[in-house]
């Protein structure tokens, strides 16, 4: 018997000047994430992956047609399966990592609308997104750092950081190097240790959990 479609949010964070939404969707449990802005009402949507129509059902839930933006963490195929009819319901543009942008443009017959560097800034309303450009799993990944609001840092890192571990580098030690160096500097050397990390797949974690293990990754090389 097939499973009973899911329906609900897996998580609702109500910070003091946004609402983030989780939903997990695809045989892969991608998490999707929905930050709204409360002032403004301006949305963006962090990795269309899957299930459209439950992505299109969330944002029906919430003012206007659609998210403001829709941010694309990295090229892989099951982080942006639900992206071109996501763009064809709602118009909504599309970012992503200048070093991924090619690839997901010819994945999905979509142009990138903006292509984002290190270092970058995404406003939402009047929220701001700080783009973390982290190498190793794919060129172009990035991550984005929900910062200015009262509490700790809401880190959203698609592929590259997980409970446990940095993201999958396909055995090569050279990409673990890269990506293992850019996390360390990049997010561990810049963020303390309250902030939310919230990955691609699974449940959500802290730096604070994750720094005692850095040089036990490093040893391991995974």
């Amino acid at each position: 018997m097939a499973a009973e479609p899911r329906t609900a949010p897996t998580a609702v964070h109500d910070l003091e000047h946004a609402v983030v939404t989780t939903l997990a969707v695809g045989p892969m449990d991608n998490n999707a994430y929905l930050l709204t802005c409360r002032a403004t009402g301006a949305r963006v949507l962090i990795d269309a992956a899957a299930e459209p129509d439950r992505l299109l059902a969330l944002l029906a839930t919430g003012p206007g047609a659609g998210p403001d933006l829709v941010v694309t963490t990295h090229r892989h195929r099951d982080h942006l399966g639900a992206l071109p009819d996501v763009v064809a319901a709602t118009g909504a543009p599309v970012a992503a990592g200048t070093d991924d942008a090619d690839a997901i443009e010819h994945e999905t017959g979509l142009a990138v609308d903006r292509r984002l560097g290190h270092g970058d800034t995404v406003a939402v309303g009047r929220l701001h997104l700080d783009v973390v450009h982290l190498r190793g799993h794919t060129p172009g990944s990035v991550a984005l750092a929900l910062t200015g609001t009262a509490g700790p840092v809401h880190l959203f890192t698609g592929d590259s950081l997980f409970p446990g571990g940095v993201g999958n580098t396909g055995g090569d030690p050279d990409r673990f190097t890269l990506l293992l160096g850019d996390v360390v500097e990049r997010v561990f050397d810049r963020y303390d240790d309250a902030t939310v990390v919230h990955p691609g797949h699974g449940r959500s974690t802290t730096l604070g959990a994750e720094r005692p293990h850095l040089d036990e990754w490093r040893d391991r090389g995974w």
